[in-house]
């Protein structure tokens, strides 16, 4: 019965596939293109409705619920009290 314990476990790693997926590639850093958008910091959120944007926006305010799950093409835009643009990132 011991042997088996030691003998299963290897038999086991015989059933992997060889094109098994690897470790998933790195996010692009910027894939969203939130560094051509700090100059916004700062502004007014207003500003914000007569943009228009190629990729998924989540325009965040204080006390918001959102999502932990990480995008790296979604832009996140931070309003802070005051209704100003306080922070452009990805995610």
């Amino acid at each position: 019965m011991r042997a088996l314990m030691f003998v299963l476990p290897l038999a086991l790693l015989g059933c992997v596939p060889e094109d098994a997926p690897g470790p998933l590639p790195e996010p692009i850093e910027d894939a969203c293109g939130a560094s051509a958008l700090q100059t916004l910091v700062g502004q007014s959120a207003k500003r914000l409705e007569v943009m228009r944007f190629g990729q998924p926006v989540r325009i965040i305010r204080p006390g918001m619920a959102v999502t932990m799950d990480y995008s790296a093409e979604r832009l996140n835009i931070e309003i802070n009290e005051a209704e100003m643009i306080a922070r452009v990132t990805c995610g």
